[in-house]
């Protein structure tokens, strides 16, 4: 294929020569050709080198905002003879995925200004190159790995099992979605960069984005595209939809790991329910919905989820969307692994890890118990034993506060998002410790709501990550029942009477169920 340089004077780009050693690169090309570069060819080349898209290339040379001519000549011409000419300097297939790798490869094969010199033995690519993205390319791929502001996971702590039924998921079993779902310091975001880790060696792209932020979803779709090498096509782009489309394309033409962390971020928080002048319960519950403006990464996970292709899109949150649960099954491409607490000897892993060196098999089992293996409690109980008690762990457990300083705010954001019913609900378990039949909560409960509202409020209370359903029961973690605890003993004495009369559950039980709970447990100093 040919094209007439209809520019005569064929000066675009000529600033490439200040950068790279571009007659050296003309020869080689030439070779691996079989005959000289066309002026065209060295334009187009030199445009690549300078970092300019297929897109701005036609648009500079032809005044063109179309870039298919650009692209076509582009692959059939020059990325050919840079992948045989890298090739035969690896001695292993090198492949060319998109316009963007272009200067990374010839970068790192030596063809840059003040770089390396280079060598001529077979591997003298590869020896250039990360160790990863070497031992990636003598499979005969370059992958691309943009980790952005993943965390370091260089102190990780068991979930040997879990990892494996993940890495089961998204390589044997091909899986599009998998949610890694859990209440609030329980590890998932450490755990999705294990896991990626694991896993990136079967991918050509991996991507880990943090929404801890809440990046609008257009600003992180182009990101996305960019990376993937869509740079040019942006301006083809019909609004987020189209984005999504062209997104969806990339994700069927090579195999990418996205991953989101933190999606519960751009989730939004449950509105106060109707009732009617008889206190019964006559509205909806709230479903986990998507913050107005951000419901594109709703759609995104929806297309990935249900759309065919060879990639994976892993999320972790706090809280399942109504998408997700709609899409998930045994036998689906979409799962969800919720995380719990650690076992006992990954927790005494982290305490000993913390400076808890002394403490005796008892303490270990108090305090794990306590936090029921939350990585995250164990390791600010750890700290607060050490700058406030002097690293004395009888002396922390003696004073019987469970639930303080950030472990309090983690809980409290997390249950700030609850609606009114959810949150009676949790009192309400709370207070009956031993596994409670969903029949028996609807029963005793009032004023009167439905079993159906019920059922509704309790598989919400699932999808938040904090209870757990066993059977035809369910209950809370440990930790949890102690904060509910201090809660409702703050309430107690801060609410009016008439203000405590408007609680869901039945006044006079509610105080025989929360003095005796007082009675029993380490709290009853907070009165």
């Amino acid at each position: 294929m040919e094209i007439t340089d209809t520019n005569q004077t064929g000066e675009e780009f000529v600033e490439a020569n200040n950068s790279w050693e571009l007659e050296k690169l003309y020869i080689d090309l030439a070779s691996a050709k079989g005959k000289a570069l066309t002026p065209v060819e060295k334009k187009f080349l030199r445009g690549l080198l300078c970092g300019f898209s297929p897109a701005e290339i036609a648009n500079t040379v032809y005044k063109s905002r179309s870039s298919s001519t650009v692209r076509v000549y582009l692959s059939n011409g020059l990325y050919k003879y840079i992948e045989e000419m890298l090739s035969n300097l690896a001695g292993k297939t090198v492949k060319v995925k998109n316009w963007s790798h272009v200067t990374h490869l010839l970068e790192k094969a030596g063809y840059k200004k003040a770089w390396f010199p280079m060598e001529a033995s077979q591997n003298s690519l590869t020896n250039y190159l990360p160790d990863s993205e070497a031992e990636t390319m003598k499979s005969g791929e370059l992958s691309q790995f943009d980790w952005g502001e993943a965390i370091d996971v260089t102190a990780f702590h068991g979930r040997e099992e879990e990892l494996e039924q993940a890495h089961l998921w998204i390589g044997q079993e091909q899986c599009r979605l998998i949610l890694i779902l859990g209440m609030a310091g329980v590890g998932k975001t450490a755990f999705s960069v294990k896991l990626a880790q694991k896993v990136q060696g079967e991918f050509d792209c991996l991507i880990w984005r943090s929404l801890r932020n809440a990046p609008p979803f257009t600003s992180m779709l182009t990101q996305l595209l960019n990376i993937l090498g869509a740079e040019s096509e942006a301006v083809l782009w019909d609004g987020e939809d189209g984005g999504i489309s062209l997104l969806m394309e990339y994700l069927r033409a090579k195999r990418c790991l996205i991953v989101f962390d933190n999606l519960d971020a751009i989730l939004a928080s449950s509105h106060p329910e109707v009732w009617d002048d008889k206190e019964e319960y006559t509205g909806i519950l709230p479903q986990i919905k998507y913050r107005p403006g951000y419901e594109g990464y709703g759609e995104l996970i929806r297309r990935v989820g249900e759309s065919t292709h060879q990639s994976c899109l892993l999320v972790t949150s706090r809280e399942k969307p109504e998408a997700i649960a709609a899409l998930e099954g045994d036998r689906s491409p979409v799962r969800c692994y919720k995380l719990t607490g650690l076992n006992g000897d990954e927790s005494l892993q982290i305490l000993r890890a913390k400076g808890l060196t002394q403490l005796s098999d008892d303490e270990a089992k108090v305090l794990i118990d306590w936090y029921g293996g939350n990585p995250l409690f164990l390791k600010l109980a750890a700290t607060a034993i050490n700058e406030l008690f002097a690293a004395n762990i009888h002396e922390f457990i003696q004073q019987g506060t469970v639930v303080f300083g950030e472990i309090r705010a983690v809980l409290d954001s997390q249950f700030q998002r609850l609606s009114t019913l959810e949150t009676q609900i949790m009192y309400w378990l709370a207070l009956n410790q031993d596994f409670l039949s969903v029949r028996k909560l609807q029963k005793e409960i009032t004023p009167r709501v439905s079993q159906r509202v019920i059922l509704e409020a309790i598989e919400l209370l699932q999808r938040r990550s904090l209870i757990e359903s066993f059977t035809t029961s369910v209950c809370q973690n440990p930790v949890l029942i102690e904060y509910i605890a201090e809660r409702l003993i703050e309430e107690n004495f801060l609410l009016s009477q008439q203000q405590a009369n408007s609680l869901l559950v039945n006044q006079t039980m509610f105080e025989a169920h929360l003095k005796n709970y007082i009675r029993e447990s380490r709290l009853h100093q907070a009165i």
